[in-house]
């Protein structure tokens, strides 16, 4: 693959394939559950040659004391939910996701629109997630407002693969937790969950 195919292949929703053959979320997922378990891909490519992806865990030395899930069969709740992505797709299955684990959630494709309907009744949601790369208003800054109208909300960032943002410069730009894409149902609840405590 050429360097700029490369440069984009954990994005999610790409694929240089065609729209019936691939979603192209495959090598995104992959890096988000890679990402998760604080693993590293590398990707080492030749046009006409092939490609070799090596991935990397970190090593555990005893897994002996390692505690299961103890929140296990316990996943979700009913706190009141904004959900905010500029694409329609990620709304839908965020809504499926958090509606599934009893979240009541409102999604929106705009983060102006987000943030008004936010300055309108900010009492009535529990938390906020937001995606990072929107047009007119990125993620780190609707947080930014949000939090100018009501301090304490909990907010969520969720992102593709970028190397603009990392969890270290969420954090200290006031994200309560930050998520790869793609969305995993028991991640993004634990988020929540940690969010919320």
């Amino acid at each position: 693959m050429d360097d700029e195919t490369k440069s984009r292949i954990f994005d999610p929703f790409f694929t240089t394939k065609s729209k019936t053959d691939g979603t192209g979320l495959g090598l995104a997922t992959v890096h988000g559950v890679i990402t998760s378990h604080k693993g590293h891909i590398d990707v080492y490519s030749e046009p006409g040659k092939g490609t070799t992806f090596n991935v990397y865990f970190p090593a555990i030395a005893d897994h002996s004391n390692i505690e299961g899930d103890k929140n296990l069969g316990q996943m979700g709740g009913d706190e009141r939910l904004m959900f905010v992505d500029d694409e329609m797709e990620n709304t839908v299955v965020a809504d499926e996701i958090l509606s599934g684990l009893g979240y009541a959630v409102t999604t929106f494709t705009d983060s102006e629109a987000a943030l008004e309907e936010f300055k309108s009744r900010p009492s009535e949601f529990d938390a906020v997630i937001t995606d990072q790369t929107m047009p007119n208003m990125t993620g780190d800054v609707l947080a930014a407002k949000l939090r100018e109208v009501r301090s304490d909300i909990p907010i969520i960032m969720v992102t593709g693969y970028s190397a603009k943002v990392s969890r270290e410069n969420a954090k200290s730009a006031g994200i309560n937790e930050f998520l790869m894409k793609p969305l995993i149902s028991e991640t993004l609840d634990n988020a929540i969950r940690t969010a919320l405590a």
